[in-house]
């Protein structure tokens, strides 16, 4: 699992510097940084804070961070035929204009 990389690219795709957002989460900057380059593992309260400053519902966050070498052997056929269609709709999803 990617997590960190996932973070890190949605966070630059809403351009928004890494300090910034470390503010917005409630971490200190170094830590996101740590987080992004996969060198810590942040705790679920930290992960939930840092999908809702994306504005990414925690489970999409996790899906777009799976790799194939994160699936049993017996279902990664399944998941390399489902993966791209998902992602698509997850996209699709987040990056709809807001309603509010």
């Amino acid at each position: 699992m990617d997590l960190g990389s996932t973070i890190k690219k949605y966070r630059q795709q809403k351009g928004i510097n890494q300090e910034s957002f470390a503010k917005k989460c409630e971490i200190s900057q170094a830590f996101l940084s740590q987080i992004e380059n996969n060198k810590k593992d942040p705790n679920l309260s930290i992960l939930k804070s840092i999908s809702d400053c994306l504005d990414i519902p925690l489970p999409f966050l996790f899906f777009l961070s799976i790799e194939a070498k994160d699936i049993k052997p017996g279902k990664r056929k399944a998941f390399q035929m489902l993966e791209p269609s998902v992602k698509s709709l997850i996209e699709q999803i987040i990056n709809a204009p807001s309603n509010d």
